[in-house]
């Protein structure tokens, strides 16, 4: 019998992936003595390029802190993370900094625009920064794919929670980043709004040739990734390829694999 695909229209690729980002032995401590907590226990991962990966576990299993170790945004207390080709351990405070600025996007739940710049001036915000030069093609093609063309001289006051979020999708992939982090990026949408985030961000996917992972706990959201990692107690219980809804749902339950 063939098993329905858990979500929409599922990405096929050519060959094997290669690899955006990876984990080896992650582990990452917090406390000392009976107030240790063990976030990661461990981690070995590899986030393929070019797909739409989706982080899932329930509160306290270690997926927010996965996420923040892999962006560099936290130092693990052993093991290594690389991104791109380099490894985030064997750069000082400033390299690790540019080079996030330089190869890392990022979406959150808060969207984090800022409110005296419009749209477009958000969007180009990562290339001000960093000196660079507007690709004016690019910047059309990320405008067009996100929805927002009518909306590039508005304020993120003048915009809804799910136009905010289009913007912060494309100011994430302006600069073509190795891999762009999503954590809870529907958290504060309404359902339909976030279907139509989730979509663009497929999208950016598809359509832009983008990496994305994305942290969540929603299966809703979950439906529009390709892979899906299931994290418990800090450690990889499930690395999934396309899966089916029985066999995420018992994945993130615990249960024996469904075949």
């Amino acid at each position: 019998m063939t098993q329905t695909t858990f979500g929409p229209t599922p990405h096929h690729d050519s060959g094997p992936a290669e690899t955006a980002a990876s984990a080896r032995g992650l582990c990452r401590t917090y406390g000392r003595g009976d107030a240790t907590v063990h976030a990661l226990r461990g981690v070995d991962l590899d986030l393929p390029d070019g797909r739409f990966t989706a982080i899932m576990g329930a509160s306290g299993s270690g997926k927010s802190t996965l996420m923040h170790c892999l962006a560099g945004l936290d130092t693990p207390t052993e093991g290594r993370v690389s991104v791109g080709g380099v490894e985030l351990h064997s750069l000082d405070d400033t390299a690790l900094t540019v080079f996030r600025r330089d190869h890392i996007g990022f979406v959150f739940q808060s969207y984090n625009l800022l409110p005296m710049l419009d749209a477009r001036q958000n969007i180009l915000l990562p290339l001000d920064l960093a000196g660079r030069s507007v690709d004016t093609g690019r910047f059309d093609l990320v405008v067009d794919t996100m929805g927002i063309r009518d909306r590039l001289g508005h304020r993120p006051h003048q915009l809804s929670g799910g136009q905010q979020q289009r913007v912060a999708i494309a100011r994430a992939v302006i600069a073509q980043p190795d891999i762009v982090f999503a954590d809870e990026p529907t958290g504060n949408l309404d359902s339909e709004a976030s279907a139509e985030v989730l979509g663009f961000l497929r999208r950016s996917v598809r359509e832009l040739g983008q990496t994305v992972v994305m942290v969540t706990h929603e299966l809703d959201a979950a439906a529009y990734a390709d892979d899906v990692v299931v994290l418990a107690d800090g450690v990889v219980r499930e690395h999934l390829v396309e899966p089916g809804t029985d066999r995420l749902v018992a994945a993130l339950r615990g249960e024996a694999a469904v075949r």
